[in-house]
């Protein structure tokens, strides 16, 4: 596990109601994200816990919860799922969809996409972005980390 997980966070192995912690997938400004695996409906997903800056402040709590209701309504093809929300040891975390695949970021230091690619992949951001828009629901934190390219090839 690398150190830069708090000691409170899930650790590989360890179970968490329904879900059992596989990986750390990645750690940003607001939360951590870990692979798990849903017990009852035998799939991956990915788990996203609150920063421990974030837990100590109650704003930050209450929005991660609305944002996810948020998502949660929304049904796209280039939207990430979002499952459930829950609580464990009084963390509020979210259960999304797993996309196996890479960031857009990590495909980046490649090189610059096809043109070709890159229209498509810019196109499908952009339709995400519109159907969410129509919800009401602005994404505060798009860059090219948080965007997947999944294994078909198609942006979440």
């Amino acid at each position: 596990m690398p150190e830069e997980v708090r000691e409170a966070m899930p650790s590989s192995g360890q179970p968490l109601g329904h879900f059992a912690i596989l990986d750390p997938l990645g750690k940003g400004g607001m939360g951590e994200v870990f692979l798990a695996e849903d017990t009852i409906l035998d799939r991956k997903v990915a788990l996203k816990f609150l920063s421990e800056e974030s837990l100590q402040d109650p704003v930050a709590r209450k929005r991660f919860l609305r944002e996810a209701k948020s998502a949660a309504a929304l049904d796209h093809p280039f939207i990430c799922q979002v499952y459930e929300t829950g609580e464990a040891d009084d963390e509020p975390f979210i259960a999304m969809e797993f996309v196996e695949g890479e960031s857009l970021q990590h495909r980046l230091k490649r090189g610059p996409l096809p043109l070709e690619e890159a229209l498509r992949v810019g196109c499908e951001i952009a339709e995400a972005l519109e159907a969410a828009h129509e919800q009401g629901i602005a994404h505060r934190d798009l860059k090219p980390a948080n965007i997947m390219l999944a294994a078909n090839g198609h942006a979440k």
